[in-house]
């Protein structure tokens, strides 16, 4: 818990809170339900373990932002998420309903232990340390096995380091949704095209029998497909987006649009995880997604 004013209102407030949820309680010396909500918001914070943050607002010294959130009595108390405020009460509510009040909103305390695991998996990857991230995402999903996000990057670094079979392993528990979930059919790509290279004995030698159906025929595109689902399988990712651009140029609604969900799924496949930084700020996109972005819609809208 923490005293805020003014001056420390972005920064422990609207900053903090695009990290963890927090629990604004408008208060003043004066006020005895205040001193009544006080020790139970202070005890659910430390029973809550870092799944919020508790900070308290004199309204009296800090009329200004009293104002700003339109505080007519007190105790008022405002939970603030991604930098705007999303539920709140009056009152010097029982512990029994402010706990119902903040398990309507937070994760739970698997949930969160499946996020932060999946955090630190993402700083271990930038750090360069892949066994580290592959053990924190398999933690991550132990907690919280409904985590597609920490699934899908378990899957995609285990496909990066060659365990084809445990990458097959982690996505079955979410293969059906893949129909209908961008970044899981991306997956579902990667491991159909390692399917079909496992039909040739050569995967080179495949690649080199496309070239030519492709030198005899620019609008073979089914040969561009197959050479470009070999390029992902060896993960030779832009050189594969540069295979299917050529179709799009072409054709842009060619098989109902396979070479377009194949490039999109390709993009999901290569863009690295775009975590918040301290400030709350989303660092910006990858150069090479981003180019390969603008040549999508280059050619799809041209």
């Amino acid at each position: 818990m923490m005293d805020v004013t003014v001056a420390s209102f972005e920064a422990e407030v609207i900053a903090a809170s695009r990290q963890v949820p927090v629990l604004v309680d408008f208060w003043a010396p004066w006020c005895g339900p205040c001193k009544t909500l006080g020790p139970i918001l202070e005890k659910l914070e430390t029973e809550y373990a870092g799944r919020f943050k508790l900070v308290k607002i004199d309204s009296d010294q800090e009329q200004q932002l009293a104002a700003m959130f339109g505080v007519r009595s007190i105790p008022t108390v405002v939970l603030m998420m991604d930098g705007q405020p999303v539920d709140g009460f009056m009152g010097a509510l029982p512990e029994t309903q402010v706990r119902a009040f903040l398990d309507k909103h937070l994760p739970g305390a698997e949930e969160q232990q499946a996020m932060d695991e999946h955090e630190q998996a993402q700083q271990a990857l930038d750090g360069g340390d892949p066994a580290s991230a592959l053990e924190q995402l398999q933690q991550a999903l132990q907690a919280d096995p409904n985590n597609d996000d920490a699934r899908f990057d378990l899957v995609r670094l285990l496909l990066q380091l060659g365990q084809v079979d445990a990458a097959r392993t982690a996505f079955a528990p979410v293969a059906a949704k893949a129909e209908g979930v961008q970044r899981l059919a991306a997956l579902k790509f990667w491991l159909d095209a390692l399917d079909a290279v496992a039909e040739h004995a050569d995967g080179q030698g495949a690649i080199l029998e496309f070239d030519k159906q492709i030198a005899a025929n620019k609008r073979d595109f089914a040969a561009r497909f197959g050479r470009a689902r070999f390029l992902v399988a060896a993960q030779r990712f832009t050189e594969a987006m540069d295979e299917l651009l050529e179709i799009l140029m072409r054709d842009k609604g060619w098989e109902d649009g396979a070479a377009r969900k194949a490039y999109v799924a390709v993009l999901d496949l290569i863009e690295p995880p775009r975590v918040k930084v301290a400030d709350g700020q989303i660092p910006p996109q990858d150069p090479v997604v981003a180019s390969y972005r603008r040549r999508l819609s280059s050619v799809v809208l041209s």
